[in-house]
């Protein structure tokens, strides 16, 4: 389970056994968040947010948005890399609000 990113405390990572969608799983403290990210030529065209488990707090909920929002190319390279490419994915841990 390779974790890509840290935002404020917020988990992002990739399951090792993935399908598609491209999603990632966002968890804090105990609470999980899938956020899958929907493709059309080559471009992001829709983000959904699913609540796994738990109940995500609405102010990381909304941190976790915000960060979505600006790295959502970032996190489907990361996944083109690790399952198409079968290449190591780098984590970067980000601890300044964007």
């Amino acid at each position: 389970m390779p974790k890509i990113f840290e935002y404020l405390g917020i988990i992002i990572r990739f399951y090792s056994d993935e399908h598609k969608p491209i999603h990632v799983h966002a968890t804090y403290n105990e609470n999980i968040v899938k956020v899958s990210f929907f493709l059309r030529d080559g471009k992001t065209y829709r983000v959904m947010y699913s609540v796994v488990f738990g109940k995500f707090p609405v102010a990381k909920m909304n941190e976790l948005k915000e960060f979505i929002s600006v790295y959502k190319d970032d996190i489907v390279k990361a996944w083109d890399a690790y399952f198409i490419w079968k290449t190591k994915v780098n984590f970067v841990r980000i601890t300044k609000k964007l």
